[in-house]
């Protein structure tokens, strides 16, 4: 059943700020869709299950973007269309390919759904759109080592410099644009997405973030790519089900065990622990990003897997000076679990396509 949520904040009776950005994060299980005005507030949102294959997932992308329309009635002005989905993308041409979950091989999404509402539409990978959504939000909504979302302690921290003399707490997010910002996805897989200066990066083939299958694990596990070793064995919810398998959500049960004792659990956390920190320790001294944001359906779990992934940094700076210098726990943060940050992030990299027409994209196929 669909789902509608007007944003508390939001009147779509009144005056909006700028044009209307339509944001659509095309899951596995649910697309959920924002409207947002050009002040960044989310006016109406609304979500349905999602369905298989190229026709139903073009019919549903259509059909939700017409439902957000309607929401907010007549006088929107103009609006522009982001829209993020798995698999490989091609951003220029929103060609989308082996969106395995989604039963797509091949499709020129993009071209189709901006022909079908005549709105200029950008797609992008779904890990990306997540990290810009996440990377656009204040200090004071993602969760810091330490702290709960919204707590004083949360709160007085982003408020004091990050070069205030002996400031025990996480710095803040630079308030200038030209900053790097990491997104670390702790999905079903493994995969981070990079912001710099508040755009999307994409690499020289649009791998840029997949350091999943970076083969760099001594327990050797074999990944779905072929490799044996792969990060993404040790570091992401389909990990987690393998090695403390027969509970729906094992994070939460693993985390409870290990604390009462249980010592299999304990060698099972610490193998993910690990993972995680060392996914970490990858993005921060190759990106060398002032804020790493941990997403995706593991950082639901909140607070502990905050703590296990710092006390795991915390082990290795404890062995090794430079790994100290880092101040990796310091970068840390946690996406908000009460945000829609992937339909965000694409309402954002619509923007991108203000510039298009619906007639500049090639290709008129939805399905190959």
């Amino acid at each position: 059943m669909a789902a509608s949520t007007p944003h508390p904040e939001a009147d779509t009776d009144s005056v909006q700020a700028g044009p209307i950005s339509l944001g659509i994060d095309i899951g596995g299980t649910k697309i959920e869709g924002v409207a947002m005005d050009g002040d960044k507030h989310m006016l109406a949102s609304f979500r349905i299950p999602t369905r298989e294959g190229n026709q139903a997932v073009y019919d549903d992308t259509v059909t939700l973007i017409r439902h957000l329309l309607d929401q907010l009635g007549p006088n929107q002005g103009t609006a522009t269309v982001g829209l993020g989905i798995p698999g490989r993308v091609d951003a220029n041409r929103g060609i989308v390919d082996d969106a395995v979950n989604l039963g797509i091989r091949h499709m020129a999404l993009g071209p189709a759904v901006a022909r079908a509402t005549g709105l200029p539409v950008r797609v992008e990978n779904d890990v990306n759109i997540a990290a810009l959504g996440a990377a656009s939000q204040a200090d004071d909504t993602l969760v810091a080592p330490g702290t709960t979302p919204h707590s004083e302690a949360a709160r007085d921290q982003s408020r004091r410099p990050a070069s205030e003399p002996g400031r025990d707490g996480p710095r803040a997010l630079p308030d200038q644009d030209d900053h790097v910002v990491a997104f670390i996805n702790l999905g079903t897989g493994l995969a981070a997405g990079i912001i710099r200066e508040g755009r999307i990066e994409h690499g020289a083939s649009g791998a840029i973030g997949e350091i999943g299958h970076i083969s760099v694990d001594d327990h050797q596990f074999p990944c779905k790519c072929g490799q044996c070793g792969c990060l993404e064995t040790v570091a992401s919810g389909s990990a987690a089900e393998a090695l403390w398998p027969g509970i729906a959500h094992p994070m939460p049960d693993l985390i409870a065990q290990a604390s009462q004792g249980n010592q299999h659990a304990q060698e099972v956390q610490d193998i993910i622990g690990h993972g995680i920190a060392l996914a970490v320790q990858i993005v921060a001294l190759t990106i060398d990003p002032a804020v790493i944001i941990l997403g995706g359906g593991m950082s639901k779990i909140g607070q502990p897997l905050l703590d296990l992934v710092t006390e795991h940094l915390n082990r290795s700076a404890a062995c090794s000076h430079f790994i100290a210098s880092l101040s990796l726990p310091d970068r840390l943060r946690l996406a908000p679990a009460d945000l829609p940050i992937a339909a965000i992030g694409a309402a954002l990299a619509g923007r991108m396509a203000a510039d298009s027409r619906p007639s500049d994209f090639i290709g008129k196929e939805i399905a190959s």
